[in-house]
């Protein structure tokens, strides 16, 4: 490895760039943006103003817009993170496939479910190899996911993160980009309960907001929490994923993260929706992506498919997509029949 890529300068693509320039072999690290104006503006001013405020980059991070010269210099054992969403990882692959040269060592941070389709992100990567006949160029293939929130990451703050792969090089590569500092980087096998642990608390995250926002109390939200994780847990094994990966780092630890800070945007969803206020107004008002209100559908369908109940899950898709009242939505789920635990 001899250099690290970013594709993606939105804040989570520029906060992990942002780590990985401070790394101790002083390896070094491009930043990728689409954005030929937010790439000019970062290189003049040293900050990503539009979604990393206050937060100065360091200066050996190198910043580029032109993907035709970006994979100039790249050999094959170079490592390449995609940070875009789940909704745009179709047409990034794609991208990456049409060019003769680019690193062999992919590593996504998106968190969701491709919607439409409910696949997860390993999923879409596949079927785009498949689809462009190059599963034998020797890419390998990870999964980064965890408890982070971008601000805290880019100033340098604690953060612990898991690497899921089939591949023991891959994930040895990335601890060594990432493992260093503020940041302890896990590794794992088990890609598929990584993936749905990140696109799952997402979903849970807008219904933590819409009972934070109706002032349900605590001991709703305890409640909520654990019977969401329960959720994540069935969902998690049915795909073939481990039910520990739903208790560790990329599981109850994003979950915790993402429905209780108040940094998370889908928790900001929610607290907006409980307030009576339309999806649209929100999603323009917040100005970033919530990959839960992106997948929530996925995630439901998925489960419907494999006939798993989540009732969580199905409520928060009603709330989003058939402008239920979030009250009403409450009062449907504690009329639920008992049940046991187990």
């Amino acid at each position: 490895m001899k250099h690290i890529y970013f594709l993606g300068a939105g804040a989570w693509g520029t906060a992990m760039a942002m780590h990985a320039s401070k790394n101790k072999k002083g390896l070094p690290v491009t930043l990728w943006s689409r954005s030929a104006e937010l790439a000019k503006s970062i290189r003049a001013t040293g900050f990503n103003q539009q979604y990393l405020q206050d937060i100065q980059l360091p200066a050996e991070l190198l910043i580029s817009s032109d993907w035709s010269q970006l994979f100039e210099a790249c050999t094959e054992e170079d490592l390449l993170f995609i940070a875009t969403p789940v909704s745009g990882l179709k047409e990034t692959v794609g991208h990456l496939l049409k060019l003769q040269q680019i690193p062999k060592n992919w590593v996504w941070l998106c968190k969701g479910l491709e919607p439409k389709t409910s696949l997860m992100p390993h999923q879409v990567i596949a079927r785009e190899l498949s689809l462009a006949s190059a599963n034998d160029r020797g890419i390998k293939t990870a999964v980064l996911s965890g408890p982070s929130f971008a601000s805290e990451v880019a100033k340098g703050m604690p953060c612990a993160l898991t690497v899921a792969s089939d591949s023991n090089e891959l994930i040895n590569l990335v601890q060594e980009a990432l493992h260093h500092g503020n940041m302890r980087i896990y590794g794992s096998n088990d890609i598929v309960g990584v993936e749905l642990g990140g696109a799952i608390k997402n979903v849970l995250a807008i219904a933590t907001g819409i009972g934070d926002g109706l002032g349900l109390g605590l001991n709703a939200r305890a409640a909520l929490l654990t019977r969401g994780l329960a959720e994540m847990m069935r969902l998690m094994t049915a795909m073939g994923g481990k039910s520990e990966t739903a208790m560790g780092l990329t599981g109850v630890g994003d979950l915790i993260l993402t429905a209780t800070g108040d940094l998370s945007r889908n928790r900001r969803v929610g607290l907006q929706l409980a307030t009576g206020k339309k999806l649209p107004e929100i999603l323009k008002d917040l100005g970033h992506v919530a990959e839960g209100v992106l997948c929530a559908q996925a995630v439901s369908d998925l489960a419907k498919s494999k006939g798993i109940e989540m009732p969580i899950t199905h409520m928060v898709c009603e709330v989003l997509f058939k402008e239920l009242d979030a009250a009403a939505a409450v009062k449907l789920l504690m009329g639920r029949d008992a049940k046991s635990e187990a």
